[in-house]
């Protein structure tokens, strides 16, 4: 699952974004990505699926945008090790710097397009580390760890443990375990197919530490018709629904509405894909009066992608651009 530190309305807590959005091993590398199967076992019913993954459809589509420049180097070493190099260069001195990154896949194929286990690295030129350990110990259970670093400091430790039966998947996970300072985070997740194109779940989250302790119950829904997707989520301080639908085959839209702790936003996403030109535009626009792109451009034969980003914020009478190049 993603970043259980985001979740809820938690007492004062490091939270760290992106925790858990690590991008996952290319194809590239043993031809392995951490994807899950949806056996269902002989049963009439599908597996659901992760939470994780509930509005992942609708995320994908909203441009990853940057300002500045970007470059990105991805080198395979073996079948199974690959590294890359990422320099940034932008006028927010945070936003520059440099990144190292290592992926390596290992040997255990479940399928043409899943080797376990799975371990990603990235660390900038501070010094702040993040690690990902994927592993797949039988058909239906996996395993993540997920560590952050700040400043020579843990301050990020999270661990999944992920049951997929034939239709439904059960998930516990627990982040910042402190047995000392007896704190910590627990989270609890589950999801059945009620026909095959619905699902229904429940998640719980207990939160403890500082004297103080708080839970939080939240339901959520997933409907998948023949090209669309419909997902919706419910706690008593927040509300995410989400909808996606493919439309002509090389164009995809979607809508995501948010609102937590009395902040709401509505963000609409669309992708259109190119091929005869190696081509694919994102394009997103919030009730913020946001507005951002990002096109990526394969230059084949070459392995090189130029990518090109652009964001304006209409309440902050603000503009940003940037271009990248990415190789490999």
């Amino acid at each position: 699952m993603g970043n259980v530190l985001a979740a809820g309305n938690p007492m004062p807590t490091p939270t760290v974004s992106g925790l858990g959005a690590m991008p996952t091993p290319p194809s590239s590398v043993g031809g392995a990505a951490p994807q899950s199967p949806a056996t269902n076992g002989g049963d009439d019913l599908p597996n659901p699926g992760t939470f994780e993954d509930l509005h992942k459809k609708v995320k994908e589509l909203m441009p990853m945008c940057f300002d500045g420049c970007k470059l990105m180097i991805n080198k395979g070493l073996t079948n199974h090790f690959q590294v890359g190099h990422q320099i940034n260069l932008s006028a927010d001195k945070e936003k520059s710097g440099y990144h190292f990154s290592a992926t390596y896949v290992g040997d255990k194929q479940l399928s043409q397009s899943e080797s376990f286990p799975v371990m990603l690295g990235d660390i900038d030129n501070n010094g702040n580390l993040q690690a990902q350990f994927i592993h797949q110990l039988t058909e239906r259970i996996r395993t993540k760890a997920l560590i952050q670093t700040q400043k020579n400091v843990v301050s990020v430790a999270q661990f999944d443990g992920e049951y997929k039966g034939p239709s439904y998947t059960a998930t516990v996970t627990t982040a910042n375990p402190d047995i000392i300072n007896e704190s910590g985070i627990v989270v609890g997740q589950y999801l059945q197919s009620i026909t095959k194109r619905l699902a229904l779940g429940t998640q719980m989250l207990y939160q403890y530490g500082q004297g103080q302790e708080m839970a939080e119950v939240s339901l959520t829904a997933k409907y998948s018709g023949d090209n669309w997707i419909a997902t919706g989520a419910f706690s008593p301080a927040t509300i995410h629904l989400s909808y996606f639908h493919k439309g002509q085959s090389n164009v995809s839209v979607g809508v995501e509405f948010e609102s937590r702790m009395g902040e709401t936003a509505t963000t609409l996403g669309y992708q259109v894909d190119v091929p005869q030109a190696n081509l694919t535009f994102r394009g997103s626009l919030d009730t913020n009066w946001r507005v951002a792109a990002v096109m990526e451009k394969k230059l084949q034969p070459i392995p090189f992608t130029f990518l090109l980003s652009g964001v304006l914020d209409h309440n902050k009478s603000k503009f940003l651009a940037g271009f990248g190049l990415m190789i490999g």
